[in-house]
């Protein structure tokens, strides 16, 4: 799982850029958080939809790759059902089912009192190679 973790913090750019920190990992799932900062916030004044699906969207593909098979989302959805505005956001992905070629994953985001901010489902297709490319396992442990 270190590997993992390694891997994400440092190769995924986007998720790094917009401040989101991988918290734990475990086979099947994950947990992100993202402090809101002022560029997180749209113009009426709440956390931006795309900035809580990217909190989310990370948590997924953390979780569907940590079986070490590359996954990559073909179908997602999100539903918003409260407001943040300030403080942290946690996502955390669960594994609902996995096979050969697809896996289904849930999400909840909340805020620090633990309320639910937002749900994501995501489906991903496996691909048949690893999640961390060969040329890139060397950079994991070093």
């Amino acid at each position: 799982m270190n590997d993992i973790k390694q891997f994400f913090s440092r190769e995924d750019m986007f998720a790094r850029h917009a401040g989101i920190e991988l918290v734990e990992v475990a086979p099947g799932s994950a947990k992100v958080r993202m402090e809101i900062k002022p560029f997180h916030v749209n113009g009426a004044g709440t956390v931006h939809g795309g900035a809580i699906f990217t909190l989310a969207d990370f948590a997924f593909a953390i979780a569907s790759n940590s079986h070490g098979t590359l996954a990559m989302g073909i179908s997602t959805s999100m539903n918003f059902v409260k407001a943040a505005y300030d403080g942290t956001l946690y996502a955390e992905a669960r594994e609902q089912s996995c096979n050969a070629k697809l896996a289904s994953y849930g999400v909840t985001i909340t805020d620090d009192a633990g309320d639910v901010v937002a749900l994501f489902q995501g489906m991903v297709y496996r691909k048949n190679r690893p999640t961390i490319p060969p040329e890139s396992q060397a950079a994991t442990k070093g």
